[in-house]
């Protein structure tokens, strides 16, 4: 089966395939959308959307409650694959090959492209550390003391080391809500992902939590190229690289963070961008 894999932290899981991305696409995109259309039976989610996403750039998704930006997020990981009523068409490239292709395992997929969730998902009966190392266990990584470099080196990607360091074994549960997202995204990194998808990562967040995952996110697109929904367009306009506005399903425009908040092309994007609708 081809799998999209690639290498990992061990030579445990070294497996190789013909998929293996081992001369990406010579440009600065990452990952690609052509033609993207997701329905929901007969509702449409997102229809005919091609979109550039960087190598380790962020681009935010914004619009109005309902325009399209967690259906087209989901897209790029077949999160939609665990939907019955869900269908997907077009093209989603990463490193310009199609992740919807035949025999593309979708596990591998998302190993490669990481998901934080709208609120702090660590699983509650495990530790710290076993929430951290979660996806390196799942492929039967036993080595101890690489699953603590990881755990480690995640935590420290995350900025939530230092505060739990000394508490590894206690419930994951037992962290503010700060930190449970922090958790979330070290989880995501242990898997040493390409692409991390971040839907509405501050939404359930104080102001001073909201503010360390934003600066997390600026070290963060040093490494690992990343697509973020938000609502907020101040965040936006802070985190992200490049915007994409979406209205009812379609992708009305997208470029520059700052053209889109200062010189739009189209009037919806002003219009939404000024506050007179949304």
């Amino acid at each position: 089966m081809q799998t999209l894999e690639k290498t990992t932290h061990s030579a445990d899981t070294n497996s190789h395939n013909s998929l293996e991305m081992n001369n990406p696409v010579p440009s600065a995109v990452r990952m690609e959308t052509k033609g993207l259309t997701v329905k929901y039976g007969s509702s449409i989610g997102v229809k005919e959307v091609s979109l550039p996403i960087y190598d380790k750039q962020v681009l935010a998704l914004i619009g109005p409650s309902g325009c399209g930006k967690t259906t087209y997020l989901r897209a790029l990981n077949r999160m939609h694959d665990l939907t019955r009523s869900a269908s997907v068409t077009g093209e989603v490239l990463l490193d310009g090959k199609n992740i919807y292709g035949q025999d593309i395992n979708p596990v591998i997929i998302r190993r490669r492209i990481g998901m934080v969730f709208q609120k702090p998902t660590p699983f509650p009966t495990m530790s710290i550390f076993d929430n951290v190392v979660a996806g390196l266990k799942l492929v039967g990584i036993r080595d101890k003391a690489l699953l603590a470099e990881v755990c480690e080196t995640a935590l420290k990607q995350a900025a939530l080391f230092d505060e739990v360091k000394d508490r590894l074994r206690d419930p994951g549960s037992s962290l503010s809500g700060g930190q449970q997202q922090r958790l979330s995204i070290a989880r995501a990194l242990a898997v040493d992902p390409e692409v991390l998808l971040m839907d509405e990562p501050t939404s359930s967040l104080d102001p001073q939590s909201t503010n360390r995952i934003e600066e997390l996110i600026h070290t963060l697109k040093n490494q690992v190229t990343i697509v973020i929904v938000t609502h907020n367009m101040q965040q936006a306009a802070r985190v992200s690289d490049r915007t994409a506005f979406f209205y009812v399903g379609d992708l009305v425009e997208s470029g520059p963070t700052s053209d889109i908040f200062t010189k739009p092309v189209e009037k919806r994007t002003e219009e939404y961008i000024t506050g007179r609708f949304g």
